[in-house]
């Protein structure tokens, strides 16, 4: 029998072993890439940071200062940032930022897959680097805790923080931290700081085209810049009316009114600029005692004396008063102009410009024609006119001394809505004008004006500069003779005199070289006599005027020559204006002061301050005195000020070739001190008096801080027994001097 062998079955599905294969071969290729992914995720975490640390979440916040009436009067910043809950930021801004950054932000989980996928597609196609597609989790992951460079490092380190944020907070917690942190240009950060800035107004108060705007912004702040690019910014904000309408958050009508309206920025005037001086002071004494860190990011608040009514006040008087000095010497020229540096017109910028106008404001101009009749100016993006009228005092034609190119000191006259502004012709000879004023009764700094203008110097004349301060130094002299006896009715001797001195002999004078002879003390002080205030001095000894000055908190090295006595002695405003304040205090000196508190960024006390108060003279001497200075005003070297009808004191000064002139003086609730000088100590003009320079500053800024205000009245003058005076004049070791007489 032959047997044959049967042929094999064939399997039903042709080779099983390559199917093995390739299954185990794909195993092995997946296992690779999440093995991959896996190392790629380790080593990018290593060095990721804590994701708690957002917990205590604090973003670098602004130093805020407070006036008395709890306005904001300045602030210091290394990022200009306001602190904003979720419930503030409006419906509508929440709409817009979404739909235009991140469509799927209460769907997704930290990151778009689709959207990261396409951009990457298009990457690679164009050859860059992975960029794009960020939610609003991934960047703000970045903002807080990665460089901005666009790396795939990077990247891969966003999207790892930002799936840890998604798992550990809401989306309103991320969305607040987001609107918080994201920087929106001109160093603003965060969206209320930038409502504020933009607009001047909260973010609840926000309208959709402005919502809009806004959130066109966070894409490339420099680029979108309302002020800088409006175009640009336009079309942008635009867009995202567009998005918001494809999100079903508008209808096509409101949609389509919002795209038509042209965007209206209303800046906000940055609150140092009223008060940069004291500002200033605050940031010295801060900085020393808290530390740079602490002031510029620490979010303190700090309560301040100052008044921003009385400030504002003091400000335009000051201008006004050097506009007014300046007028009276005429026209001197010198412009700059921009065409002889080849600089062309349109490209200019000057520092001026970087603050809104400001009605009745002073600002640095830049001529761009001129006619017979007018000139055109530019006042950055204003368009103002100068008339030959408002160039008049200068008794030149406009055409003569102004041309194309001329950058042209200049008051703004009027602001309207439409059109050029109105300006008049002023001049900036380099003279300079200091004010303080101080709340009698607490010490508070009301007022503060340190020059002219702080971004051409931001040395504080009210502080910081020690000059001769003339007869405004006299009630030193009389308050230590009332003090030791003497009464108003005491008659002195103003006659020739010499006095013998180590270098020679001191024959002083009075400013109209005239005497009057015997006189009174009160009508002595109020023509600010020079000859019996001097005796006066000799007779007690300049070493005790010179102790009562430091009674009164002159701290100022005062050398012990009798000229001391006429006011040849360097001080500064402050301390004059502080030791002015005894008087109307009942004798009293209530130490001046900024600060009324500072609290930190929880609201914890960190310092507080009180009136700090010193006995100098009696209420009896100080009530005397009073009445001294106030017949000065009445009758005396300052007379104009009796029109204002209130009750005021005070004394001019004036030293020696007219280089300084002062006014301090007071009503029953404020002291204010006013000096007008060159910093080079070189002359104002001849008859520059104390009564001419500084006294019609003073008056104007105090009918603004006394006005509305009930001015209460100076307590009444104690009968007094009269005393002789005398009136031996001995030779002194004294050198010559000041001879100033008002």
């Amino acid at each position: 029998m032959k047997f044959f062998r049967r042929p094999p079955a064939q399997d039903a599905s042709p080779h099983p072993k390559l199917f093995g294969q390739l299954f185990f071969a794909a195993l092995i290729v997946g296992a690779a890439i999440i093995g991959a992914a896996t190392g790629l995720i380790l080593v990018y975490s290593t060095d990721l940071p804590q994701i708690e640390q957002l917990e205590q979440y604090r973003p670098s916040s602004i130093t805020e200062l407070f006036d008395s009436q709890g306005r904001v009067v300045g602030s210091f910043a290394l990022q200009r940032r306001v602190i904003a809950a979720y419930e503030e930021y409006p419906q509508v801004l929440r709409d817009a930022l979404i739909s235009i950054e991140d469509k799927d932000f209460y769907r997704h989980w930290g990151i778009n897959i689709w959207r990261i996928a396409g951009a990457a597609f298009r990457d690679l196609e164009s050859g860059g680097k992975v960029q794009g597609a960020s939610t609003l989790t991934m960047q703000l992951a970045r903002n807080l805790f990665l460089s901005p460079d666009r790396s795939f490092h990077r990247k891969i380190q966003e999207v790892l923080l930002a799936v840890q944020m998604e798992r550990r907070f809401t989306k309103q917690q991320i969305f607040t931290m987001y609107a918080n942190q994201i920087y929106l240009g001109h160093g603003v950060y965060g969206f209320e700081a930038a409502v504020e800035f933009y607009f001047s107004k909260p973010a609840r108060q926000l309208t959709l085209e402005e919502a809009a705007l806004l959130a066109c912004l966070p894409k490339s702040p420099s680029y979108y810049s309302p002020i800088n690019h409006p175009d640009r910014a336009l079309r942008r904000r635009n867009l995202v009316i567009n998005a918001m309408l494809e999100d079903g958050k508008l209808t096509a009508a409101v949609a389509a009114d919002a795209r038509n309206k042209p965007i209206r920025l209303k800046l906000q005037r940055g609150p140092d600029s009223l008060a940069p001086y004291f500002v200033e002071e605050l940031r010295r004494y801060l900085e020393s005692k808290y530390g740079s860190d602490q002031v510029h990011e620490g979010g303190l608040r700090v309560y301040t004396s100052l008044d921003m009514d009385m400030q504002a006040a003091a400000n335009q008087a000051v201008l006004d008063g050097l506009a007014a000095y300046e007028r009276r010497h005429g026209w001197k020229g010198h412009l700059e102009n921009v065409l002889a540096e080849n600089a062309p017109l349109a490209d200019y910028q000057h520092p001026d410009w970087e603050e809104g106008p400001r009605l009745n404001g002073y600002v640095h101009a830049l001529v761009t024609s001129v006619s017979a009749g007018h000139a055109a100016l530019k006042v950055g993006r204003l368009d103002a006119i100068l008339d030959q009228l408002d160039a008049a005092w200068t008794q030149r034609k406009l055409a003569e001394i102004v041309k194309p190119g001329d950058i042209v000191y200049v008051k703004l006259l009027s602001l309207p809505a439409s059109g050029p502004a109105h300006v008049s012709l002023e001049q900036d000879s380099g003279a300079q004008g200091a004010l303080v004023a101080i709340d009698n009764s607490t010490g508070e700094i009301k007022a503060m004006v340190g020059g002219r203008d702080p971004d051409e110097s931001k040395f504080n004349r009210a502080t910081q500069a020690l000059r001769q301060v003339g007869s405004s130094f006299k009630p030193y002299v009389y308050t230590a003779a009332v003090d030791r006896g003497a009464t108003p009715d005491d008659t002195i001797l103003d006659a020739p005199v010499t006095f013998q001195t180590a270098s020679g002999p001191y024959t002083p004078h009075n400013y109209d070289e005239k005497f009057e002879g015997t006189i009174t003390l009160r009508r002595a002080l109020a023509q600010s006599r020079n000859i019996p205030a001097l005796k006066l001095a000799e007779s007690m000894g300049i070493k005790t005027v010179i102790d009562y000055a430091h009674r009164f908190g002159i701290t100022s090295n005062l050398p012990a020559y009798l000229p001391v006595a006429l006011g040849a002695a360097e001080v500064t405003l402050l301390e004059q204006t502080s030791a002015y304040s005894v008087f109307p205090n009942d004798g009293v000196r209530v130490m001046p002061r900024y600060i009324t508190k500072v609290a930190d960024y929880d609201g914890r006390v960190l310092e507080e301050t009180y009136p700090e108060v010193k006995d100098v003279v009696s209420a009896r001497t100080a009530r005397v005195m009073t009445s001294m200075l106030r017949e000065v005003v009445l009758h005396g070297t300052a007379t104009a000020a009796a029109s204002m009808h209130y009750p005021l004191a005070g004394k001019t000064g004036t030293t020696n070739n007219f280089t300084d002139a002062w006014f301090v003086g007071f009503s029953p609730t404020l002291t204010a001190g006013v000096w007008i000088g060159y910093d080079q100590k070189k002359s104002l003009g001849p008859k520059e008096t104390g009564a001419r320079g500084a006294l019609p500053i003073w008056m104007d800024f105090m009918k603004t801080a006394l006005a509305g205000k009930d001015p209460g009245d100076f307590q009444p003058t104690p009968e007094v027994p009269a005393a002789p005076i005398v009136q031996k004049v001995d030779t002194a070791d004294v050198a010559p001097g000041s001879d100033e007489t008002h």
